[in-house]
């Protein structure tokens, strides 16, 4: 929720961003994006894009960014060639933390009656699968934005680290809850509590993300894993996703009924017939997302 860098520029000095893009993308609905690059990407373009592009404050999320985002990501929910979307940073910062200049004089009246941060938890609700690929610095927000994701991709160089503490308040965002669900209490205690950060290997190790590349590759590969996972049927896609999603919220057995459930309702959809069939019939299933 908070950064480690107060307005997440203030200790670490900023490069300048790539000349060869532009600041500001048109959405779907003419509207223009302020903070965010948004584009579709891969062989069939069934891979949204979302770039974080605050580069002069290591992409801080401010709220505009935020809302830029839950935006972006409702374009991409009902986009129906979309089938996986891909939140990224620069090399240098993925989102070096929330914006402090933003929140720094705010009241506990101003945070409780009006529910702050509420509407950053969009990126957890997405029906489509979304991958964090996740370069430079991901501290605070950054980290909380990395860990509502379904897949978590590091480059090499990458930082993880949940320092609000250092800054005299403690997550708001899910920090403490998907920490402690991703790498355990006694880790996830210790970040919490001292604000130090684990490296790219060391939060692979730990189970925060799922594979690691060198840095100019991590987004290639995340965008190759959204072309394998958009391959499939979004509809049954959603439904896997649903069935994983429940084991952090239910028993073991009622997790095992829902999976249940779900599984019998794949067999009224066509992709399930058109899956098995391609199976038995040895040649490539040709989903049609029904």
């Amino acid at each position: 929720m908070a950064s480690l860098c107060r307005s997440a520029a203030s200790l670490l000095k900023p490069r300048a961003a790539p000349a060869v893009r532009s600041a500001v993308r048109l959405c779907s609905s003419g509207a223009r994006y302020e903070y965010i690059l948004v584009e579709k990407r891969g062989e069939r373009s069934n891979v949204g894009v979302i770039q974080l592009n605050r580069p002069a404050a290591l992409n801080a999320l401010c709220d505009g960014l935020m809302k830029e985002v839950g935006r972006a990501l409702d374009a991409f929910e009902v986009d129906g060639d979309v089938g996986a979307i891909v939140i990224t940073g620069s090399d240098r910062a993925f989102a070096a933390g929330a914006d402090i200049k933003e929140m720094q004089n705010l009241n506990f009246q101003d945070c409780y009656s009006g529910n702050f941060l509420a509407h950053w938890n969009r990126v957890s609700t997405v029906t489509k699968p979304v991958i964090a690929a996740v370069n430079g610095f991901a501290l605070g927000g950054g980290c909380e934005l990395a860990m509502m994701c379904d897949i978590v991709y590091a480059g090499e160089k990458a930082q993880f680290g949940q320092p609000e503490i250092l800054l005299g308040t403690i997550p708001g965002s899910g920090g403490s809850q998907r920490l402690t669900r991703a790498v355990g209490k006694s880790l996830a205690m210790e970040m919490v509590l001292t604000g130090d950060r684990i490296n790219a290997h060391e939060a692979k190790q730990s189970g925060l993300v799922s594979k690691v590349y060198p840095v100019d590759q991590l987004v290639s590969e995340a965008v190759k894993c959204g072309e394998k996972i958009a391959s499939n049927s979004k509809l049954v896609s959603a439904m896997a996703k649903e069935a994983v999603n429940a084991a952090f919220e239910l028993t073991l057995a009622e997790g095992n009924r829902l999976e249940k459930r779900l599984f019998h309702a794949t067999f009224a959809t066509d992709d399930r017939r058109e899956g098995m069939a391609a199976f038995v019939e040895k040649r490539k299933a040709s989903f049609q997302d029904k």
